[in-house]
């Protein structure tokens, strides 16, 4: 048996009830999310649950595009999501391992791709 223990995050950032300047969904902090550094990602709803989990080589401009793009998986689910965590991973190889035990092991609601149970 594979023993996978997920590293406690670098960062989490949560949306705020009344942000001021904020044009991201509530979310005021991205700039404690490091532009330059790979890791992965996780949204959570108001209730704790895991809604997706995202891997990137940089991680803030990917959080963004789920929150601005039209083709994200997230687009109808963006108001959904009250707290990000993200962990700081620079190995492809590592993400790939956390991103895909993370989709499985708490069922990610939205991540659609790699999901193996139905």
């Amino acid at each position: 048996m594979i023993n996978i223990t997920v590293p406690s995050p670098d960062v989490t950032i949560t949306k705020q009830e009344s942000p001021q300047l904020s044009h991201i969904y509530g979310f005021t902090d991205f700039h404690l999310i490091s532009r330059e550094v790979g890791g992965i990602f996780m949204f959570y709803n108001d209730r704790d649950e895991l809604l997706f989990v995202g891997k990137a080589r940089k991680i803030r401009p990917r959080i963004k595009k789920h929150f601005e793009d039209s083709v994200s998986v997230m687009k109808d689910h963006r108001n959904e999501v009250t707290k990000i965590e993200v962990c700081n991973i620079e190995d492809p190889y590592e993400r790939e391992i956390y991103e895909t035990y993370l989709i499985h092991e708490y069922r990610a609601k939205y991540n659609v791709e790699k999901v193996f149970y139905k």
